[in-house]
């Protein structure tokens, strides 16, 4: 899989790339998924071209396909990996040298295979946000029995506003003097070297500044992130320059794919996570500075008619996490016209569509949906049928397992 070359035909621009790409797959039975590999390309350039020269390190968790994090990572502007489980983590390091988990670990057998191996020591780095992670690593894995473990420290990036805390829970250090005791903690205890920090501004990358048809909460949500970027850019610099003077960071990582502007300009930042933007979910058409192209989607089949203006689909409630609501559900994006049934929504086994196009749908007719979240799509299916463009229209020309496919569940 090679991206090097941005696509000079989008043909995901045009009215009728959705018929064709079900033509290009009319042999696939759905459930199933495709990849396009001009999209995936042109949303991987757009990324560092938004990063302004700032490395990014792909969240595998927003991909969950080794081939695709292969061919992103094989592009110059790219480094890194930040894995969402210690064992993802370990697997992903056999065979690529820069692996951050982005969040603590208590899993007793992925900690034991991690010390017991200097090379995969060598490679991954656990994050921690209490003296009690460090407690919990050498109550599994003493420090005499195993090798150094590389660390890094998460700084809470939420920020305090008038009407309270907004962002996500996630460490309990916040301010450069907690920073700076928990690093002297990490660099006094044997077996352990601390070389680096990590903040995710979730209200900044995860939250859509112009959502459609809510002006006034956009307004609201760009005047809260102007704020919150301008005391977290002081209040993050502080956090570093107080660890950097306990420990040599090799790494301060922040950002995801809504914010690589912002973060990309922070110079307490040296690379920016992000991984979402390459697949782009329906989650960032609520985004003003940008608008990924929709390189993953997935195709259900038309199964029953209940009623002329009705059509289900099996499946379908492949429904992405956070708080329960539609910006949560997969969006039908062809035939257009689709909507849901209100008190059926996305159901696990069915989902009745209604709207004007539904009643043309026939039994055998497939309807493409674009997940809300990125990785979480690689789920549901064991492969992704890649398909480009070839003389002007899309064609299959290979298949990417997802972690699925390859028999791994992490989580």
């Amino acid at each position: 899989m090679d991206l090097s070359a941005l696509p000079a035909d989008r043909s995901w621009e045009r009215p009728g790339f959705w018929p064709a790409l079900t033509a290009a797959t009319a042999e696939l039975d759905p459930p199933y998924a495709a990849l396009h590999l001009g999209a995936l390309a042109a949303n991987a350039h757009d990324m560092l071209r938004r990063a302004g020269g700032k490395p990014i390190r792909v969240a595998s968790k927003s991909v969950r396909v080794r081939s695709v994090l292969d061919a992103v990572l094989a592009l110059p502007g790219y480094a890194g990996v930040l894995a969402y489980t210690l064992d993802e983590a370990l697997w992903l390091a056999e065979s690529a040298p820069d692996v951050v988990v982005g969040y603590p670990s208590a899993d007793r057998a992925a900690i034991r295979r991690l010390g017991a191996s200097a090379e995969l020591a060598a490679r991954v780095t656990v994050m921690v946000d209490s003296v009690a992670h460090l407690d919990f690593i050498d109550a599994v894995a003493p420090a005499g029995d195993r090798a150094e473990i590389r660390v890094a420290i998460e700084l809470d990036a939420s920020w305090e506003g008038p009407t309270g805390r907004i962002g996500v829970w996630r460490s309990p250090v916040r301010t450069a003097v907690a920073a700076r005791t928990l690093a002297v903690h990490v660099a006094r205890r044997p077996g352990f070297r601390l070389v680096g920090l990590m903040s995710y501004e979730a209200q900044i990358a995860g939250q859509g500044d112009a959502p459609e048809g809510r002006a006034a909460f956009g307004a609201t949500v760009r005047w809260m992130q102007r704020r919150s970027q301008a005391e977290l850019r002081e209040r993050r610099a502080e956090a570093v320059a107080a660890v950097r003077q306990v420990a040599e960071l090799e790494f301060v990582n922040g950002g995801g794919t809504g914010s690589l502007e912002f973060t990309s300009g922070d110079d307490s930042v040296t690379e920016i996570a992000a991984g979402s933007g390459l697949l782009g979910g329906h989650l960032f058409d609520n985004y003003r500075l940008f608008r990924p192209a929709p390189a993953a989607a997935f195709a259900l089949s038309v199964v029953r008619r209940p009623r002329p203006d009705i059509a289900t689909v099996l499946g379908g409630g492949w429904i992405a996490s956070g708080p329960p609501g539609e910006d949560r559900l997969p969006r039908a994006v062809w035939p257009e016209g689709l909507g849901y049934a209100p008190r059926e929504a996305a159901g696990e086994v069915q989902t009745p569509l209604i709207g004007p196009a539904a009643s043309a749908l026939q039994v055998g007719d497939r309807v493409w949906f674009r997940h809300t979240k990125s990785g979480e799509l690689s789920e549901h299916v064991t492969a992704f049928a890649l398909v480009d463009d070839v003389d002007g229209r899309p064609r299959i020309t290979g298949e990417a397992p997802t972690y699925r496919g390859e028999g791994k569940a992490f989580l």
